[in-house]
């Protein structure tokens, strides 16, 4: 089961994601599937193509198993394979 510290070490390509704070406000309410992750960003595939989304500074509600879960952004840096081995001592 998917619990909210468990999702910083889960696997991101493949699930439903939602820009819910941005600082960039064009990125608000962008949602899709990610379709790729870097070190810095999130590649987003929307309706209208994909959508490069900075990590840093965004909230994304990601969605696994039909629960939602709000993520700081700054929580999911790093490369996606250093990120799933990190041990999580803080949450945002």
């Amino acid at each position: 089961m998917i619990t909210l510290k468990k999702i910083l070490k889960h696997e991101l390509i493949g699930l439903d994601v939602q820009v819910s704070e941005s600082l960039n406000k064009s990125e608000l309410g962008v949602n899709g599937v990610i379709v790729n992750e870097t070190q810095k960003t999130l590649v987003v595939e929307t309706d209208v193509g994909e959508k490069k989304i900075q990590k840093d500074g965004r909230r994304f509600i990601i969605i696994v198993d039909g629960k939602k879960f709000d993520v700081d952004g700054s929580a999911l840096k790093g490369r996606p394979e250093d990120r799933i081995k990190k041990k999580v001592t803080k949450w945002h």
